[in-house]
């Protein structure tokens, strides 16, 4: 009987030890079973999300650039009078090969396609758009905006129930409200989306095609949506699916910063070319720098702001045909407003022209020789490339 109570003595321990290790001993978290009649459910917000991509994706392109380049053979060519022969290659003909893609997207009923005029931008091509469905669509070019990084397209024989977008007003964007960007990222993923939020505003960024080639582009959205190479010429969404920027340039060397074009610059681009069917566009036809404080000191200016009316090594400070010669402005007068509306870093001369309509009478403040004098222009035609 002893040896019995002592083996039941040994079992209770042994059955309270592992309790107490069950207990203490930190556990790892189990999977919630799902029973197979039982499906996860969206979230409102990813549900809307969802809705939004449906909606606008198939009329977002991705646009492929071919042009006809040469071929060549290697042959041996005989050099010298000892029949020597040296390695050569001699143009056989041409071929049809992919030379650049982006991206691009559909804004209206007749098959209007906007992209970036960089994605576009070489000769003797051929542009064919290819939707989420991949339908492919011959492009033919209408014009390239040579003041904007923008161009237009239109789909040859659009079909009648094609899928465009609308624009949204660009000036109501507020910083953190929620964006979409959608494009052909890299050039080989197309129709990726990417969400983020309004990261700036008003931004003037120096952009560049890796080649060389640079621009100037102002009063650019800034947004951590990812974008990349490819995504060129995509549209910047807001969440009720309206276009509110052209997705145009990422920050080299850094992550989450990116720039669109404002919808309100593009839209009446998008107006000029259903109207007339061409870009038309206001200008005032002098060439300037902004001014500060070491320019004032430079030029012995008595004004801090605005811009200087100056030429650029054999350029004219002021076309002879402009609206701006014909009003009497003059070499050495500084832009301090127009309408009132002051010309700053950020509210460039060239965006406030922009804004402004071919016909517009505008009031421009100058300060010439340190004093200030108000000048009437009427803006003309801007011939574009």
């Amino acid at each position: 009987m002893n040896l019995i109570k002592v083996f039941s003595l040994i079992l209770v321990n042994i059955i309270v030890t592992i309790i107490l290790i069950n207990y203490y001993l930190p556990h790892s978290p189990q999977p919630v079973r799902v029973s197979p009649d039982q499906t996860y459910q969206l979230s409102t917000d990813e549900r809307e999300l969802v809705d939004l991509v449906q909606q606008v994706n198939p009329a977002v392109l991705s646009i492929i650039v071919s042009q006809d380049v040469p071929v060549y053979e290697q042959f041996l060519r005989e050099f010298g009078p000892f029949g020597f022969r040296v390695p050569d290659r001699r143009e056989v003909g041409t071929q049809e090969r992919q030379v650049g893609s982006g991206s691009g997207f559909v804004v209206s009923a007749d098959g209007l396609v906007i992209t970036n005029r960089h994605v576009v931008n070489v000769s003797d091509a051929e542009y064919v758009g290819i939707d989420s469905e991949g339908n492919q669509y011959e492009l033919e070019l209408i014009e390239r905006d040579s003041m904007l990084d923008i161009a237009v397209l239109r789909i040859v024989d659009a079909p009648a129930d094609i899928v465009f977008l609308e624009f949204g007003d660009s000036d109501q964007l507020q910083l953190g409200q929620s964006v979409v960007a959608i494009g052909n990222a890299l050039g080989e993923f197309s129709n990726s989306v990417s969400t983020g939020i309004v990261s700036g505003l008003s931004r003037s960024i120096v952009a560049g095609s890796g080649m060389g080639d640079t621009e100037l582009l102002e009063n650019v959205i800034q947004t951590d949506a990812a974008i990349n190479p490819g995504n060129s010429g995509g549209p910047l969404l807001n969440l009720a699916g309206q276009v509110v920027g052209v997705n145009v340039a990422v920050a080299q060397g850094s992550e989450n910063i990116a720039f669109s074009i404002p919808a309100n610059a593009v839209q009446s681009i998008v107006t000029s070319i259903s109207e007339t069917g061409r870009i038309v566009r206001p200008y005032l036809g002098v060439r300037y720098i902004m001014v500060n404080e070491v320019i004032a000191e430079e030029f012995d200016l008595s004004t801090t702001s605005g811009v200087l009316v100056i030429g650029s090594g054999d350029g004219f400070a002021v076309d002879p045909a402009s609206p701006a010669a014909q009003a009497g402005i003059r070499e050495g007068d500084v832009i301090v407003s127009i309408n009132g509306e002051d010309i700053t870093d950020t509210n460039s001369l060239a965006s406030v022209i922009r804004s402004r309509n071919v016909g517009d009478m505008v009031e421009l403040e100058v300060v010439r020789n340190g004093e200030e004098i108000n000048v009437m222009v009427e803006l003309a035609e801007f011939e574009t490339e």
